[in-house]
């Protein structure tokens, strides 16, 4: 079939097969609604046990107690919010960057949104497509790699009449294809749907921390509110009103009800203003993941340097080779191949002039091979690509490319092969080098100042590039990444251990294959780094598949953007700084938040079991529980968490923010216990003893704010001074709907003594642990230090 004869599906077939459900749309997107972003926030357990509470406290007559209801609102309401604005302005960037697909309908070409082709259309590829549904080959030929579906790397021909997978990618050649299986039918559909059923994508190391302390709470609550409702109402005979305010405020006490939201809000926020600064994400953990990275992979073109090439010197291979004739000839080849790539657009700038020579056969550019190849209708076979290669290494070419290498310079070598055709495994016979093309991309402006960053950082930089691996140290030396002297020419790696030796000692990385870009990844994750792999054409799949996140250019292939879980929309890498900073933002200063609601988790926790097995009434009240959680835990978790912060993130977030809140909590513990026990002795009412207690969490809720905002800053100082003045305002001009009156002068003598103590077995309890800590980690040091 010829090319002109394809027609395609006229618009009316298009809309008929659309209303027939035989679209590539597919069902179960993990996308939100805005409908599941209102049922999220608004049909929660914790929500529910709220208003179960309310309830509760309404029939007893206990109203003012019911101060955690318009808390517990404004929480949700903002969060739906905040969600609601985050997806407005991330599905606006989605749809300006919806994949599309190149399709034939009416016998004219069009773009249409890869969503919107039907079944029985036909598409056309190229080098670098994602095949977006499963489809016949019925013109042309390329060469597509299925290792994302069948986990075989090896490029496989595809021929006409050939079958190809939704989810494989074309590696070279063009074709048309005329797709067969859309949407849920097609073969990725049905295997991610297969895959989804088995295993849910594991979650970031802080969000699953954060789900084991909230079903923690969710399943404790219950037994510790009955217990409590027992022991009052059965064991001390209290009356219905005064169990279920000390319930209530032990229950409410322990459900982290900000925490969640706070941790979905600041993802929220940090999407949204990675959006504004062009980069999408197609993974919510990737911002946390990427604040975790400690190496990143890059590749040189289009990350150190401007994606675009351009031809600087031609050389002939020997003075008795015809230069203008040869360059004739690369013109002649340069029109025959199907390439779209940035070298071949080079090239078809520089080279305009041409014979009539045509192509008889055609093979595109392999990354396994490093070349392409062309026989033309003068019968010879020519060779475009890595002169090393097509040379194989021969001396008398080495100095001068060793010289050009270290100028920086990109060397291709156009050359005449002794072949009689175009072999599948390569070229059989030698070759006649006829020209040597420079090609050089300048490097980005802002590539040194986002090195140094990454080195500030202590974030190794890896270089990993199908160039000469002496051309792409000099670029990186240029570029200012650390050790990139250290270069090592891949194709002597022949072995998985060798690898995963080179990955340590080596920062540059020449002439590699796709396949072993995927094991440098695996390899440096076996060493215990976590990896970020960047890409921009069908060379990188592979490896940012692997890798723990991956991050796509948008200048570079359409698979490359399908498979990253980022994809910087102006092909600026110096975003990776926002990126990194906004997660180490997020992770670290959530770390340091959730410690704060701990401290009244884990104290209403075990003062509720207290109150449980001693037969004493809790000391505490709804209303009193939500002053302290308003100004020692909500308005410092909510300003603390947008401060920047760009400390390495470090391994380990339940057991730190366990061990940051434990201090505070126990020391609540201690002094709250004691106070009952001292109240009985003196004959001090519950009234009294609960109003002392407000004042005692509440101070030791301020030591623990200014513990975990050191090293103090001006920001710090002034979230933490606007907090105490915010309690004082509301303990003196709400005193009465707080439940803080007037106590009588024992109760002011005995809560003047143990907020006097308090400091002192707060900081007994906070260097216990930081002695605990530093035995900790020595014995860690030494364990590691037997080891080796």
């Amino acid at each position: 079939m010829d090319k002109t004869e394809i027609t395609g599906l006229s618009e009316k077939e298009v809309r008929q097969r659309t209303a027939k459900g035989l679209s590539n749309r597919t069902s179960g997107s993990e996308e939100k609604t805005a409908k599941d972003i209102i049922k999220e926030n608004v049909l929660t357990y914790f929500n529910l046990i709220f208003l179960v509470l309310g309830i509760l406290l309404i029939i007893a007559g206990a109203y003012n107690n019911l101060t955690f209801l318009p808390v517990v609102i404004a929480n949700t309401l903002i969060g739906t919010i905040q969600e609601l604005s985050a997806k407005k302005v991330l599905d606006k960037l989605t749809l300006l960057h919806a994949p599309s697909a190149s399709v034939i309908r009416d016998g004219r070409e069009q773009s249409v949104a890869v969503a919107d082709l039907v079944q029985g259309d036909v598409i056309q590829l190229k080098s670098g497509s994602e095949i977006p549904a499963d489809a016949t080959v019925v013109y042309g030929e390329v060469s597509v790699n299925e290792a994302m579906l069948t986990g075989e790397t090896d490029e496989i021909k595809k021929p006409a009449e050939a079958k190809l997978l939704s989810g494989s990618f074309v590696v070279s050649g063009e074709c048309c294809a005329v797709l067969t299986a859309v949407g849920d039918k097609s073969y990725a559909s049905q295997l991610a749907r297969k895959a989804k059923d088995m295993k849910k994508a594991e979650q970031s190391e802080m969000i699953r921390s954060i789900d084991r302390l909230v079903k923690i709470a969710g399943i404790l609550i219950i037994p510790v509110f009955a217990g409590l409702m027992y022991e009052e109402m059965v064991v001390n005979g209290s009356p219905f009103s005064t169990a279920i305010t000390g319930s209530v405020a032990a229950v409410i006490g322990m459900i982290p009800e900000g925490l969640y939201l706070l941790v979905s809000v600041a993802l929220a926020m940090s999407a949204m203003r990675l959006a504004k600064k062009n980069v999408m994400l197609h993974d919510m953990k990737s911002i946390e993941t990427l604040s975790r990275v400690n190496v990143i992979c890059v590749d040189k073109t289009g990350t150190i340097t401007e994606p675009e090439m351009h031809v600087e010197e031609v050389h002939a291979a020997a003075d008795e080779i015809d230069q203008r004739n040869a360059e004739l000839l690369l013109g002649d080849y340069i029109r025959a191949v199907t390439d779209t790539n940035e070298t071949m657009k080079a090239l078809r700038q520089h080279f305009v002039d041409h014979t009539t020579r045509h192509a008889l056969v055609v093979s595109a550019f392999s990354s396994a091979l490093k070349y392409s190849r062309v026989k033309l209708s003068d019968n010879t076979v020519y060779a475009l690509g890595a002169p090393e290669i097509l040379t194989k290494n021969d001396h008398a070419y080495q100095e001068q490319l060793k010289t050009w290498g270290s100028s920086g310079y990109r060397v291709l070598l156009f050359a005449e092969t002794r072949d009689r055709d175009v072999y599948e495994d390569g070229l059989h016979g030698t070759v006649k080098p006829l020209l040597f093309i420079l090609l050089k991309n300048p490097i980005r402006k802002n590539a040194p100042s986002t090195f140094r960053y990454f080195r500030k950082r202590k974030v190794e930089v890896k270089v990993i590039s199908g160039d000469n691996p002496l051309t792409v140290s000099r670029v990186a030396q240029a570029a200012g990444i650390a050790h990139a002297d250290r270069y090592v020419d891949s194709r002597t790696l022949t072995t998985d251990a060798q690898i995963a030796y080179a990955v340590t000692h080596y920062a540059v990385f020449g002439r590699t294959t796709p396949e072993q870009k995927q094991k440098m990844v695996e390899a440096l994750k076996k060493a215990g780094k976590t990896v970020a792999m960047t890409g921009d054409g069908v060379n990188d799949i592979l490896a940012m598949k692997k890798a723990d996140c991956s991050i796509a250019m948008a200048s570079g292939s359409e698979a490359a953007m399908q498979a990253a879980q980022v994809v910087l929309l102006d092909s600026d890498f110096s975003h990776m700084k926002s990126i990194i900073s906004e997660g180490r933002r997020n992770v670290n200063n959530i770390e340091r938040s959730a410690s704060l609601f701990l401290v009244k988790n884990i104290f209403s926790l075990m003062l509720a079991v207290f109150s449980i097995m001693n037969a004493v009434s809790y000391p505490l009240e709804p209303s009193q529980i939500s002053l302290i959680s308003m100004f020692n835990i909500g308005i410092p978790s909510f300003f603390l968490a947008m401060e920047p912060n760009e400390e390495p993130i470090r391994k380990g977030f339940m057991r730190r923010i366990i061990a940051n809140a434990l201090p505070g909590a126990l020391t609540d513990y201690f002094l709250v216990m004691m106070l009952v026990v001292f109240a009985q002795e003196f004959k001090i009412s519950n009234a009294d003893v609960s109003i002392v207690s407000t004042y005692l969490m509440a101070l030791v809720g301020f030591y623990v704010v200014y513990r975990i905002s050191r090293p103090a800053n001006r920001f710090r100082v002034s979230v933490l001074i606007g907090c105490i003045v915010g309690f004082l305002i509301g303990v003196l001009r709400f005193s009465s709907f707080f439940g803080i009156d007037r106590i009588s002068g024992h109760a002011t003598m005995l809560g003047m003594i143990f907020m006097f103590a308090s400091f002192t077995v707060f900081y007994l309890f906070d260097h216990l642990f930081d002695l605990f800590a530093d035995l900790s980690a020595s014995l860690q040091k030494r364990a590691k230090a037997s080891r080796e």
